[in-house]
């Protein structure tokens, strides 16, 4: 028997972001991997667009929490180097709201000393710039100096990223301290793109685009054990496989592949978008990203403005009327691991959305962030919504950092919540398979080949190439 004969062979079920980065971490070790997606390429699923370097987006998260969010950001912005929108994120209270800006400060201290020593423990962890600049705090005072400076499309220092933010937003309404943090912004697009050009490149890696997870049993193969079989249809044909290892990466169809294999789990869903408008204001420069703090699923629930080159902004609004959905939050049952999706919700998710719908949420987005920036209210719904529904293991919806599941029988479960989680996951895997040894290393993708294959996917899928480019 050749060494080849001798590999364990992993089979990775789902090509989200959990599944890619699964299979680009292990492909580096002396193993077998097939990866299976049903879809037609790799990484395009929820509207991932923000590095949670510390998760200062959720107040209600606890700092264990945060802190396995900071590590794991720094993780995979290692692994994916080049998907990095380098901008900072403004958080701000608004008068409207029932937060204290004060109680953000002792958590972003302990975060700040947990990046230093990060960095300590290795110099190639400094990601997100020094850890004396991860944030900064601001009074009205400090902002209206800022307001005297002038405006710049090529931002140095903290205080220059301020300047389009204390033009635009009215500082009267805001509580204070403001805070900047460097939590950096993410795209998926050039995630999808890594993941698609690194692993057609590794020759232990087999991609299996369009293709259906059917069935998954244990092989009548007593003395082997963990041994599955699994089978698959992939152009309307039917196909089977043994592997040593099943990897359950499938997302928010994670519950369907554990009904599969018989293993019961509780788990939520939670149906989510986010809308992209086009704005032509520009005469100050580079944007940061901007985060007005609100009670979730309340009419004043947090807003999230994030930017891309040439004007295109994304919009989240934590209200049932924007970003959430009645009925968009389900959970598995006695029956099914598989929480069962709202029919109107399916519909979007299988046959894509209404125009009518799409433009009228994206219009609310607006007017949700105009109320603190008065001029935004002159931008304009530009293309479909960026979406998806996202598990969550357990019952605890507010739950932001989770990592991988295995059940001692050669079956792994993925139960990321946010992307930075992937390559924690991997490494869970990596020791639990005894991978000691690397036997190659990833290859080095240019940028310009990732950020022009991602503009390919982004108008494959529907959105402008602006949101694949680098801001």
């Amino acid at each position: 028997m050749d060494k080849k004969q001798l590999r364990k062979k992993v089979a990775i079920i789902g090509g989200g972001i959990a599944g890619s980065s699964i299979a680009m971490y292990l492909s580096q070790f002396d193993i077998d991997i097939q990866l299976f997606e049903q879809g037609n390429s790799l990484v395009n699923g929820p509207p991932i667009c923000h590095l949670h370097a510390g998760g200062n987006l959720y107040r209600e998260i606890s700092d264990e929490q945060c802190l396995t969010l900071l590590r794991e950001s720094v993780e995979t912005v290692r692994f994916f180097p080049h998907t990095m929108n380098m901008r900072p994120t403004i958080i701000a209270v608004p008068k409207s709201d029932d937060g204290d800006p004060t109680d953000l400060l002792p958590r972003l201290h302990l975060l700040q000393k947990a990046y230093a020593q990060l960095i300590k423990n290795e110099p190639k962890n400094e990601v997100f710039g020094p850890a004396s600049d991860y944030f900064h705090h601001y009074t009205k005072a400090d902002l209206k100096r800022i307001a005297q400076y002038q405006p710049t499309s090529t931002p140095q220092t903290a205080e220059e990223w301020m300047i389009p933010f204390v033009h635009h937003v009215n500082l009267d309404e805001l509580k204070y301290p403001v805070v900047l943090v460097q939590e950096y912004g993410l795209s998926v697009f050039r995630m999808a793109a890594t993941a698609q050009l690194t692993l057609e490149q590794q020759e232990n890696v087999s991609v299996k685009l369009l293709a259906h997870v059917n069935s998954i049993k244990k092989a009548n193969q007593p003395h082997i054990e963990p041994s599955w079989d699994l089978s698959y249809i992939q152009s309307e044909q039917q196909y089977t496989s043994h592997f040593d290892y099943i990897v359950n990466s499938a997302g928010f169809k994670t519950g369907i592949i554990d009904d599969l294999v018989q293993k019961k789990v509780k788990r939520l869903i939670e149906f989510k978008a986010a809308y992209v408008a086009h704005w032509k204001e520009d005469s100050y420069g580079k944007w940061p990203e901007i985060i007005f703090h609100g009670k979730r699923g309340t009419p004043q629930g947090m807003a999230q403005f994030t930017p891309y080159p040439n004007g295109y902004f994304q919009l989240h609004g934590m209200t049932e009327e924007i970003t959430l959905f009645r009925n968009g939050l389900s959970q598995s049952c006695e029956v099914s691991s598989q929480p069962k999706i709202a029919d109107n919700l399916k519909r979007k998710l299988t046959l894509g959305w209404d125009t009518s719908i799409q433009t009228e949420r994206t219009e609310r987005a607006i007017k949700h962030l105009s109320q603190f920036m008065p001029q935004f209210n002159k931008a304009i719904p530009f293309g479909k919504p960026l979406y998806g529904a996202q598990q969550i293991p357990g019952n605890d919806a507010t739950l932001r950092a989770a990592n991988i599941v295995y059940t001692g029988d050669g079956y792994f479960r993925a139960e990321i919540v946010k992307a930075s989680s992937g390559i924690e996951c991997a490494k869970a895997i990596r020791k639990v398979l005894k991978l000691d040894r690397e036997i190659t290393f990833l290859p080095l993708i240019e940028k310009e080949d990732i950020e022009s294959l991602a503009q390919v996917l982004a108008e494959q899928r529907g959105y402008p190439m602006e949101l694949a480019q680098t801001y």
